[in-house]
């Protein structure tokens, strides 16, 4: 079947139908890895969005039941040059069509994704709709009256309902006692604003078990199980909108060490005074390289936000700890005496390189 993908600026592409039919709209942005399409799919920091996958050819691996990176497929839509009807793994479980299908995700395939990327990166990120019943000017009315992604909160639709536990046996979410002692060395309070599963996996190898919050948890709440840390997680959005969560964070400095991760980053730049920014197209895809300021060494990073953190504003004794060397914004900041950083990357990869997987142990290292 027959399907469009309408940008805002009446941008039209033709393509085939992907996943199920009828529309979808939200904001058109791109990643440039060239594998880890579940896990970019499952990723709660691509709510409200389209994905577009720059790789020619996805899905050649097929679904599995263990990349999943969180409850539920995230994105909006997705967009993508080509798909393989058969896929050849020994973990897959069925097509990515299938798996689109069975989510109910809107999709198209069969158009130029180089195109699409170029036209995104020359005019930036952009309002679009994905729709196999409607004709362009149909769509792009619809489009129109729709919010546009900056102006809604996306943090409290992906965030847990209800605090759960985790730890080194936990393949899901287990169900928290607050009564209960801690199984593991030490304990992390985890805030999720649209946390990845493999972070909390990550801690596990550590000897950590996490205790993770719904981003509306108070302060005191977070400090009820008496953590030996907190971690700012990831998740989607215009960082403007969690000024509550702000004010949350600026109650734990000083009691709690603490490690930001992604929007974790901007929270905490805020916190210290800094605003945030949007990008012109973002930073997505598994191969951005930071500097780290301190060592001057370089990593090649995993990254998936449109937002930056402005470094003349901080204050407070934060500073900026490491820098994108492709466009020069702030990726990590750390604070002169505290035990707190964060980065703007993501350490815990899935997909990308894991370079950067020593900051959990950092972070680890602060406890004691």
């Amino acid at each position: 079947m027959k399907a469009l993908l309408v940008l805002e600026d009446g941008k039209t592409f033709e393509g085939i139908s992907l996943g199920v039919t009828g529309n979808t709209q939200g904001e058109v942005v791109f990643n440039t890895g060239m594998t880890g399409y579940q896990e970019i799919l499952t990723d709660p920091s691509y709510a409200g969005q389209i994905v577009t996958l720059t790789y020619p050819l996805i899905g050649n691996y097929g679904i599995n039941e263990d990349d999943g990176e969180s409850r539920d497929v995230q994105v909006r839509g997705l967009i993508v040059h080509e798909t393989s009807d058969m896929p050849s793994n020994w973990r897959s479980r069925k097509t990515l069509h299938a798996y689109l299908t069975e989510k109910s995700i809107v999709a198209i395939q069969g158009i130029d994704t180089r195109a699409l990327t170029r036209h995104l990166r020359g005019d930036g990120v952009k309002m679009g709709t994905i729709t196999t019943n409607e004709t362009a000017e149909e769509a792009i009315s619809r489009l129109q009256a729709s919010p546009r992604y900056d102006s809604v909160e996306l943090n409290r639709l992906v965030t847990t309902e209800n605090t759960y536990l985790w730890n080194r046996q936990s393949t899901s979410p287990d169900v928290y006692d607050p009564t209960s002692k801690p199984t593991e060395k030490f304990r992390v309070a985890v805030i999720d604003c649209g946390v990845k599963y493999n972070i909390l996996r990550s801690l596990a190898l550590l000897n950590c078990e996490t205790v993770v919050f719904p981003c509306t948890a108070t302060h005191a709440e977070i400090l009820s199980c008496n953590p030996h840390g907190v971690m700012l997680s990831p998740g989607p959005g215009d960082p403007s909108h969690l000024g509550y969560l702000v004010e949350t964070v600026r109650r734990i400095v000083g009691i709690k060490p603490i490690m930001g991760v992604c929007l974790g980053n901007q929270i905490l730049g805020s916190v210290f005074g800094s605003r945030t920014f949007k990008l012109k197209f973002g930073h997505r895809g598994s191969n951005h390289p930071i500097k780290d300021l301190n060592t001057g060494k370089v990593y090649i990073t995993s990254q998936n936000h449109g937002y930056a953190v402005d470094p003349d504003a901080l204050k407070d004794g934060m500073e900026v700890a490491h820098i994108n060397l492709n466009d020069g914004t702030v990726e990590g900041l750390k604070h002169k005496e505290l035990p707190i950083f964060s980065i703007q990357y993501h350490p815990e990869a899935s997909p990308g390189p894991k370079d950067s997987m020593f900051f959990f142990e950092e972070f680890v290292r602060s406890f004691t």
